[in-house]
Order: structure tokens, then sequence, then C-alpha cells
């Protein structure tokens, strides 16, 4: 008979009852694929009577912390509750009583990674969290793993399935923001507190794991500038149809000579571009490296079974390495410590829509004023009126972001000048 290796499961959440499915359905073939039996010691749950949509034994089941991390039997503990605490205290108690950590806790590998990853070093452990960033689709084990040998010089993702179906919904139906933000809360995609999702915190954490892997520099979230879509208006969508572009919620990472540049925000990205076509709930991670070249990973970037499909990827892996006596093999990469670029130093295009007055002179007006603060406009529009007051769009080309933040609060200033109703970032080949 092969070794068997049992796992302790904290949390039977959506995730966790997705790994528990898969245990079962790939029982056999598991065998094959890990070179052992995985079998469920304990899961450590809230609350025993609650309703689970999976069968599973009632006596795998307990609310007892000491008892599940006291349990000889578990070798690897995969952590599917989420949030920072008690998450964080559990994770580091498996580590220091010799368990191997499977995790999809991106706000815990944030902001806490280094502190974790220490932990699984000094014991010679395996700390995993492929489940940690776009769900199903393989992304770290891939910048950590297969493309190491390239120098990556810049990620562009969508990695929130939530906000990623909003804009479709605004852009393929013409609905409102809130309209679109109701579907989605009443599909599943959106949490009653939509907020990490809309103002584009979870975004931002999952692009500082990528960013810390890809660069080999530690990035935490204070690190990332995060705007979300909430302020964003159906007429900013339809402008940007028209002008060939769509509107996405994008996290961009650059390393660059200035510093590693990191941010999410909603941003123009032009029809041709791959990235354009991700809709609905999927999620896409676009990777440059000085080898590959361009490289595009594409899937579901959440749900029960396609989370769980990254959670069973790196259970096998684990399992793989203790038959094979070779863990720890992968520890932390963050080998560097560069600097981080803000914001006001970072070079892109700007969509900016203002309502102004409808007279002669007002375009000449604020081009000046752009002019004056070297920002060079690509396009100028202006198409809708009402009474005395007209509504323009401008892009720009490339320009250096306290340029343009500049130029706008003197704008602002303008007695010609309502108000300036947009700033959205326009994708940049550089």
């Amino acid at each position: 008979m092969p070794e068997v290796i049992k796992v302790g499961i904290i949390g039977l959440g959506t995730v966790g009852t997705g790994v528990v499915k898969l245990l079962e359905e790939q029982k056999k073939d598991l065998v094959w694929k890990a070179g052992c039996r995985l079998e469920i010691a304990k899961i450590l749950v809230k609350n025993l009577n609650k309703k689970r949509n999976v069968d599973i034994d009632n006596k795998l089941l307990t609310d007892n912390w000491e008892e599940f991390i006291n349990d000889p039997e578990i070798q690897i503990v995969i952590e599917v509750m989420g949030g920072i605490e008690p998450a964080r205290t559990y994770i580091l108690a498996a580590l220091e009583a010799g368990k191997h950590v499977v995790t999809a806790n991106k706000d815990l590998m944030a902001e806490y990674g280094k502190e974790l990853f220490d932990a699984a070093n000094k014991h010679n452990l395996d700390l995993a969290f492929e489940a940690s960033v776009a769900g199903g689709i393989p992304i770290i084990r891939p910048l950590k793993q297969c493309l190491a040998g390239n120098t990556i010089t810049e990620i562009l993702g969508i990695i929130n399935g939530t906000t990623n179906y909003i804009l479709t919904k605004m852009t393929n139906e013409h609905v409102s923001f809130d309209t679109a933000l109701k579907e989605a809360q009443k599909l599943g995609y959106a949490e009653a507190d939509p907020r990490a999702d809309i103002e584009g915190f979870d975004a931002a954490r999952k692009l500082a794991i990528l960013a810390s892997i890809a660069f080999y520099n530690r990035v935490t979230l204070k690190d990332v500038y995060v705007e979300g879509i909430s302020k964003l208006s159906l007429k900013d969508i339809t402008y940007a149809k028209e002008l060939g572009f769509v509107v996405k919620l994008i996290g961009v990472a650059k390393n660059t000579l200035e510093g590693i540049e990191a941010r999410v925000h909603p941003m123009l990205i032009p029809i041709s571009h791959p990235l354009a076509s991700v809709n609905d709930s999927f999620n896409a991670v676009f990777v440059k490296g000085n080898a590959i070249g361009e490289a595009m990973f594409y899937g579901r970037g959440a749900g029960e079974l396609p989370t769980a499909s990254a959670v069973m990827g790196d259970v096998i892996d684990v399992a793989r390495n203790i038959i094979h006596n070779c863990t720890g093999r992968i520890a932390c990469t963050c080998f560097f410590h560069n600097s981080h670029k803000p914001i006001d130093k970072v070079i892109a295009k700007y969509y900016i829509r203002m309502h102004v007055a409808d007279k002669p002179g007002v375009l000449a007006s604020i081009a000046g004023v752009f002019g004056n603060h070297d920002v060079s406009l690509a396009t100028v529009i202006q198409k809708h009126r009402s009474g005395n007051m007209a509504e323009i769009v401008v892009i720009t080309d490339d320009v250096e972001e306290k340029h343009i933040q500049d130029a706008l609060q003197v704008i602002k200033g303008l007695s010609i000048v309502s108000e300036i109703s947009s700033l959205i970032r326009v994708y940049s080949e550089e």
C-alpha cells in the first residue's frame, strides 16, 4: 500500500468545501499524482452544527484548536478560512509544530508573507500559496519556477472578478454602476459589503504578492497605489468605446530604474489588447520578461472549485516533497531591496472629461494650461452641450503624473470650468 499523508483543513466555507470535494473525487488518481494517499485527519470549523454543502464525516470536524494543532497525524495544514486573524496565529503555530502549510489567504500573504516564510524556513517546511492570487489560474508557481530564467519587467492584470463582471455589464449592456453591482451581488460575485473589491483593495493585495515574486523584492499593500471603480460613470464607458478602448480595473507592476511601480486603478485598454477581451468574472495576468517576451495566463479567478484546484495543486506538490525528503526547496525569494516609485513619478497617458463654458476661446485656454505644465494633448472631442455648458474629453500623450495633477489644479480654478468629472489612466506601451 502507498504511504498515507494526512491533511488538516482550517475552514469549511466555499473553498474548504471545494477542497474536500476534490480530495474525494480524486482519491484514486492522487495515489499516482502525489505518490501517496491523501486523507483528511481533521477539519477545524467555527460551528459544528452548521449545515454543510458537502458530504463529510462529522467525526472529522472539530472546533477545538488545541486538538487540531496537536494532532501528530497531520503533516499538511490547509488554511482556507481567510482574513488576517486568527489565520496568522494558526499558520505560525502550525509551522512551529512542524507542519507544512498550504494557504489561499491573499490578505495574509500580502501583509505578513515575510514573517510566515521566515517561520517556514526556520523549520525547513513548505509554505505554498498558489490559490492566493487569481483563483484557479496558475501564476505563482510559473513566476517562481517556470519563468525564473527571465528578468520580469512588467505585470499587467485583471485580478478581481467582481469588478471585471461589473465593468463588462456596464460596457455590453449599458447599465449603471449601481445596477451592475446589484446584479453581481445577486449572482454571488460581490459580497454584501463590496468595498474590498470595488475600491481596488482585493486586487492591490494580489498585485503586491505578484510584484514581490516577479521582482524578488518585498512589496506590501502600503506600497501599492489604489483607486477603485465606484466613481466610474457610464458616460466614461461609452466615450471609451467610441475612442476604441474598454475600461478595466487593472493591476500594474513595473520594475523600473527609478524603483518598483505598483498601482491598481481603472484604465482605458485598447480593444486590440488581449486583456480587452477578458470579460465577466474571468481574470488574466499579462507578464513581460526579457527571455519569454509576453505571456498571458487566463481563467477563472475565483469560486469554489477553481480556487480549490489551485490549493490541491499545492497539496500534491508538498506531498511529493515530503515523500522525497526535499521540503523547503523554494523559500522566500525577496532577495533585493529596491526603492518604490511614488505615483507622482509615474508616466502614463490620461483620459480627462470636464464640463466647461460653451463659448469661444475655452479650449485654447485649457490647452494653454496643459502646455504650461508640459502636458501634450493627443485627442480633444466635444460632443454634448447643455444650456451654456459643454462637455469635452481630452486624452493626453505620455506625461508624468505630477504634471497632470498640477495642471488640473490650475484648470479647476478657471471660471470657464464647471467641473472635472473624470480622470482615468490610459494604457501606454513603452
